[in-house]
């Protein structure tokens, strides 16, 4: 959810406050002459909110950095940084799973991994299971307990085809449901998504996934599981650009094994990486509501680190 959410949320508050009118027991506020006063309250504005990740080049997370180490550029004009949280706030999380019929052999070995990553999961935080093929399934629908989320991984069964722009958008849509009403509610989102070959079976095309992707506020992980020699075919090229695409443009990251067994090790990355990310936040220069995409770049005052977050976001319309 974006913090301006959060921010009309508290002034909406304040307007039923003000409507409702003193407490019971106490005695209205007076003026002289008994003027009539137009209530005043702090209104919502528009903040662009960023989950940054900063590695150095050996791949190792950076944490330890502060608000004026960061500079926020939009459209290649440096932004004002108004919010900033370095705690590990809670997560909201997509987990979707290929079990297309290509993904028969390898199925248990992949099932054992996202156990894995579900058991890192903290009691704060909320995961669903999605799986994928000619159809897409919720086999568990938001949680916080590991357990529910272990016996819906275990149920995923291979067979069909596979649909997986239509995992990612339902997804997508569900996260979005997530709404927070007070601060300790405001969770970061993400989807992590197993695949291991092209879509043959969506209804949607990829551009409409992507669309929806770029206007949420979900960073998407990429695994895309690669033949157990190796090799690329033509369609599964086409499945890395696609998984490339949504990672990047979502300030996720995009992994290729080659081997099943390196699944359990991504996935480790991945729950590291969601639990060292900082959110840094601003109310755009830009005050136009045209609906435009703009551009958004993130610098770090450090050497050698090396920032990633998403590319840029819709402007809200009029």
């Amino acid at each position: 959810m974006r913090h301006s959410q959060l921010v009309a949320l508290v002034a909406s508050f304040s307007v039923l406050s003000l409507a409702l009118g003193p407490a019971h027991g106490q005695q209205p506020a007076t003026t002289p002459a008994q003027l009539p006063q137009t209530p005043s309250f702090s209104v919502g504005v528009d903040v662009v909110s960023l989950n940054v990740t900063v590695s150095d080049p050996a791949a190792r997370f950076i944490t330890d950095l502060e608000q004026d180490d960061f500079q926020v550029f939009e459209d290649g004009v440096k932004q004002d940084v108004t919010f900033f949280n370095k705690t590990n706030l809670p997560i909201a999380l997509s987990l979707l799973v290929d079990t297309s019929a290509s993904m028969e052999s390898r199925l248990p070995i992949a099932q054992e991994a996202a156990i894995g990553f579900a058991h890192k999961l903290r009691e704060q935080d909320l995961a669903e299971v999605i799986d994928f093929d000619s159809r897409v399934v919720i086999l568990q629908t938001f949680t916080n307990r590991a357990s529910e989320l272990e016996q819906a991984i275990r149920r995923t069964s291979s067979g069909g085809s596979t649909s997986m722009y239509n995992a990612v958008y339902i997804a997508l849509k569900d996260l979005k449901k997530i709404v927070a009403t007070q601060v300790d509610d405001i969770r970061r989102q993400a989807i992590v998504v197993l695949s291991d070959g092209e879509d043959t079976s969506s209804l949607l095309p990829f551009e409409e996934v992507l669309d929806l992707a770029k206007r949420s506020e979900t960073a998407i992980y990429a695994i895309g599981l690669r033949t157990n020699d190796g090799s690329a075919s033509r369609g599964f090229k086409e499945a890395e650009f696609v998984l490339k695409q949504l990672a990047q443009e979502t300030g996720g990251r995009a992994f290729f094994p080659n081997q099943v067994t390196e699944l359990k090790a991504i996935y480790d990355q991945i729950a590291d990486e969601l639990s060292s990310q900082y959110t840094v936040g601003y109310s755009s220069k830009n005050q136009r509501r045209d609906g435009a995409w703009r551009r958004v770049v993130v610098r770090v005052a450090r050497s050698s680190a090396i920032p990633r977050t998403k590319q840029g976001y819709f402007a809200p319309s009029r």
